[in-house]
C-alpha cells in the first residue's frame, strides 16, 4: 500500500539558540525600511515556494491522489463492512423467486414459437377427438333411438304384419339395430326373398323387402301349395290361389324339370301369365302351358325364353282361335 508523502519542509539556516528578543531584534535589522512584519512572512512564504522544484511538483500531486483514493477505497471497505447487515432467509427466497420468474420469461420468449405451433397442433387434435366423441355418442345414444318403422316393397304381404314382427327394435339406437334379430323376425315370412336395412336419422327404420314371385302352386293331400322358381313354399292353402296355374311336374318341386317350368312362368309377361292355368314338365325340353280355353303350347326347354314370349305373344294376337302353338323354335313358329 503506498503511504501519503510529506511536502518537503522550507530549507532553513539554523539558528542560535538565542532569546527571543534577540531574534526579533536580527528580524527587525534585516526588514527593508517600511516593511512590516506580515511583509516579511509573506516574502518567506514565496521563498520556500521557489525551494520546491518543478520536477517534484507531479510527483507530488500523484502522491497525494494515490494517498486519497486509498484512504476513500479503506473508508468505504469500512463503510461496506460496518453497514452490511445479516442475510435473512425471506432474502434469499425473493432472490431465488426472482431469478425463477426470470428464468420462465426468458424461456417463454425463446420457446415462443414451438409452443405456438404445439397449441395448433393440440386444439386440431382436440376438435378432431372432439368431433368423433360427439359423433360416437350421438350415434350410439338414445339421441338417435329407433321410433318408427316403414316396410317398403310389400304386395302380397302385409306390411303392418312385417312392422309387428319387428317391434323389438324399437327404442335401439339405429347404429345398434339387431341384424340377427330383424332376420329372426323375417323368416316368419316365406314369401320374402330378401330384405334390407335402411337408417333414416333422426329416428326412422327403413325396411325394404323383395318378395318372392310365385310360379304356381302343387295339388297334395293337404291342398294348394304355393311355391316360387326355387321350389320354396310360400303358403298352404284348401282352395288353389286366383292367378296362380297349377304345375304338373314329374318328380315334383326337387327336379331340374320343376326348375325349367318355373324359369319359363317367371319370363312370361303379366299379361301372358294372366291366360296359363297350368304348366306340365316331365323332363327340361318338355315345358308345356296350357292357356284359357283351351289352346296349348310346346315351349320346350327354358332356352330363349323371353324370344319365345314375344313370339307367343304375336301369334295369339293374330290367331285367337288357334288351338295350339309349338314355339320351342322361336324362329319357325307353328300354329295349329
Amino acid at each position: 500500500m503506498r503511504r501519503p508523502v510529506p511536502l518537503p519542509s522550507p530549507v532553513e539556516e539554523p539558528e542560535e539558540a538565542a532569546p527571543v528578543a534577540r531574534r526579533l531584534r536580527r528580524r527587525a535589522d534585516a526588514m527593508a525600511p517600511g516593511e512590516t512584519v506580515r511583509d516579511e512572512t509573506a516574502r518567506e512564504e514565496a521563498a520556500h515556494e521557489e525551494m520546491v522544484t518543478p520536477a517534484r511538483v507531479p510527483l507530488m500531486a500523484d502522491a497525494a491522489a494515490s494517498a486519497t483514493a486509498e484512504s476513500v477505497a479503506t473508508e468505504q471497505e469500512s463503510r461496506d463492512a460496518g453497514d452490511q447487515a445479516p442475510v435473512r432467509s425471506s432474502d434469499v427466497w425473493r432472490a431465488a423467486r426472482a431469478r425463477r420468474k426470470a428464468l420462465r420469461a426468458e424461456i417463454r420468449r425463446f420457446t415462443q414459437r414451438s409452443r405456438r405451433r404445439r397449441i395448433l397442433w393440440l386444439s386440431a387434435i382436440g376438435a378432431v377427438v372432439a368431433l368423433l366423441i360427439g359423433s360416437a355418442l350421438a350415434a350410439y345414444g338414445p339421441l338417435f333411438a329407433v321410433e318408427r318403422i316403414t316396410v317398403v316393397g310389400a304386395k302380397s304381404l302385409d306390411a303392418a304384419a312385417v312392422q309387428k314382427a319387428l317391434q323389438g327394435q324399437l327404442g335401439s339406437p339405429l347404429a345398434l339395430i339387431d341384424d340377427r334379430g330383424v332376420k329372426s323376425a323375417l323368416t316368419e315370412f316365406p314369401i320374402i326373398e330378401s330384405y334390407s336395412l335402411e337408417a333414416r336419422p333422426p329416428h326412422e327404420l327403413l325396411v325394404r323387402i323383395v318378395e318372392r314371385t310365385p310360379v304356381g302352386v302343387l295339388r297334395s293331400d293337404a291342398g294348394y301349395t304355393l311355391v316360387d322358381a326355387a321350389g320354396v313354399v310360400l303358403s298352404t292353402t284348401p282352395d288353389p290361389p286366383a292367378g296362380q296355374p297349377v304345375l304338373k311336374i314329374s318328380g315334383g318341386a326337387d327336379t331340374a324339370a320343376f326348375r325349367s317350368a318355373g324359369l319359363v312362368v317367371r319370363s312370361l309377361s303379366a299379361d301372358l301369365r294372366a291366360q296359363v292355368t297350368q304348366v306340365s314338365a316331365s323332363t327340361v325340353d318338355d315345358v308345356t302351358l296350357t292357356l284359357k280355353d283351351g289352346p296349348t303350347v310346346l315351349w320346350g326347354s327354358d332356352d330363349d325364353s323371353v324370344t319365345k314370349a314375344l313370339v307367343l305373344a304375336a301369334l295369339i294376337k293374330s290367331n285367337p282361335d288357334a288351338r295350339g302353338f309349338d314355339v320351342s323354335a322361336p324362329t319357325v313358329p307353328v300354329v295349329r
